[in-house]
């Protein structure tokens, strides 16, 4: 199959994945539609993606394995230490002033961020009038987050990130181990609501204080990240937060002149006073 044919292929595999399951792909990164594509192919043994077409039409256990390989799960407790210890630094004094904090944390995942949150905020004296709305589209993701279950092969890996990130207590303070597995603290998980909710089709969120999508856009193309930008800015409160991933930037995207940044090499930015109107 040339690359031509190829395209076309993945154009009607997303259509009828928008039209009958209302999850927009189209405007995902190329490169990375197409390497989750063939990986569910090949798991699959399916040979052509009009096979695959039609298999996700009729067999909606399929789509969800799909939508499994759509979501971006790849995450870790503390990742990026020295966005944390920024955010200890420069954010906290900034949230401080609030009586009652709000957080959207988008992109979720299987929540290991929104806890490294929630325990960060904690530390700093403030988790206790904060409200945390952590959203995916991924439902079995959801489901784990909200559970707060992990691994104690990954709480030894969190615990070193944890303390890189300037932690200031014993990590396991904050999690009960049972034989393999490790339970997130009762006290972290009751200021927390998990949702669904697709950034590429679902509708703001109101007065937020601070917003975190780290690592996420880098599957967008220019059209989406704008678009998802813009939620953004109509979803934060005046001079509200915005916390990008590493590799992610509000520079050159519609809504560059609408940020200015806290701290620029962790892509921490502050919403300016100019409103926009529409996304």
């Amino acid at each position: 199959m040339n690359v031509h044919t190829q395209d076309i292929e993945i154009d009607l595999l997303l259509d009828a994945m928008a039209e009958k399951y209302g999850y927009d792909f189209r405007n995902y990164a190329r490169a990375s539609v197409k390497r989750r594509i063939h990986h569910r192919m090949a798991l699959s043994g399916l040979r052509t993606i009009s096979e695959m077409r039609e298999r996700m039409l009729d067999d909606q256990n399929f789509f969800l394995a799909m939508l499994g390989d759509f979501s971006i799960n790849v995450t870790e407790m503390f990742r990026d230490a020295s966005f944390y210890l920024a955010f200890r630094k420069e954010v906290v004094p900034r949230l401080m002033v609030y009586p009652f904090i709000r957080i959207w944390i988008a992109g979720c995942a299987t929540g290991e961020e929104v806890y490294s949150m929630a325990i960060a905020l904690h530390e700093e004296g403030l988790y206790e009038r904060t409200r945390i709305y952590a959203t995916d589209i991924n439902e079995n993701a959801l489901q784990k987050a909200g559970e707060g279950i992990y691994s104690i092969k990954e709480i030894k890996e969190y615990t070193f990130n944890y303390q890189k990130a300037g932690g200031r207590k014993s990590f396991s303070n904050y999690y009960t181990a049972h034989y393999n597995a490790a339970m997130m603290a009762p006290f972290l998980r009751k200021n927390i609501v998990f949702s669904n909710h697709n950034l590429v089709s679902d509708a703001r969120f109101n007065e937020m204080h601070l917003i975190s999508c780290r690592n996420v856009m880098i599957y967008f193309n220019k059209k989406l990240r704008d678009r998802v930008l813009g939620l953004f800015h109509e979803s934060l409160c005046h001079a509200g937060i915005l916390c990008l991933g590493n590799k992610e930037s509000i520079r050159f995207t519609r809504y560059t002149d609408d940020f200015e940044p806290v701290v620029e090499n962790e892509k921490i930015y502050r919403k300016k006073g100019n409103y926009r109107t529409t996304l």
